[in-house]
């Protein structure tokens, strides 16, 4: 059962509009990133990828100088770099990933969407902020139907949970978790791939292509032996 909540009127997009109007301290924070970063996207980031994905990646929020800058998500900083590296190495995209928006780089039977669109100040929105945005999961979750969700934090953990009107308690956060939820998708947990967590050790790049190539067997199914012998 998704949010009981329904999204306002002419906003059941899975995208907000270019100028969203929902958010006041978020609309601030985009007019003055307009005037001190002129050449930026600066706007509501939208979902990329497959619409119809198998695998659906949530994160949390554009960053001021990565998808804010650029307008993709996770593209232009340091959580895209291994992100998208290991994506590329399980069969989630195909071409090579050079944190801007036309490398060519494509997302195979993924999409990704972030549970606040607008870049926060601190890279920190509020609850008022991820409630608000939360229709435009919504809306995202009903089109895509996927079979699988990789979640990067806490946050976007919840968020999705709160959004498939899933019990919270019933399915913990821990990274590396595999949740089967009541839709009988699965829910992948992880860390979020920033460079804070991987810096601290909060997060390896093993650890993380651990959770990625989990989800990635379920949606694409087992890796061929070499040779094409069948399944591994």
């Amino acid at each position: 059962m998704l949010d009981p909540h329904p999204p306002r009127a002419g906003l059941a997009k899975a995208d907000p509009p270019h100028d969203c109007p929902l958010c006041p301290r978020l609309v601030g924070f985009r007019h003055d990133n307009r005037r001190q970063y002129p050449d930026f996207f600066n706007a509501p980031v939208p979902n990329w990828g497959d619409p119809h994905a198998g695998l659906a990646i949530i994160g949390l929020a554009p960053g001021l100088k990565g998808a804010n800058r650029t307008g993709r998500p996770f593209t232009g900083d340091y959580a895209g770099d291994l992100l998208y590296a290991t994506l590329e190495k399980f069969g989630l995209a195909t071409g090579h990933y050079r944190q801007r928006p036309d490398d060519g780089l494509q997302l195979k039977h993924t999409l990704i969407v972030n549970a606040v669109h607008c870049v926060p100040p601190q890279n920190k929105p509020t609850g008022d902020e991820i409630r608000t945005c939360r229709q435009f999961l919504v809306a995202a979750v009903e089109q895509a139907a996927p079979r699988a969700y990789l979640v990067l934090g806490r946050i976007a953990h919840d968020s999705l949970l709160t959004t498939l009107g899933e019990k919270r308690s019933r399915y913990p956060f821990t990274h590396g978790a595999e949740h089967r939820l009541t839709s009988g998708a699965t829910l992948f947990d992880s860390y979020h791939c920033s460079r804070y967590n991987t810096n601290t050790g909060v997060l390896t790049t093993a650890m993380f292509e651990d959770v990625v190539s989990r989800a990635a067997a379920l949606v694409l199914g087992p890796p061929l032996r070499s040779g094409g012998g069948g399944p591994a």
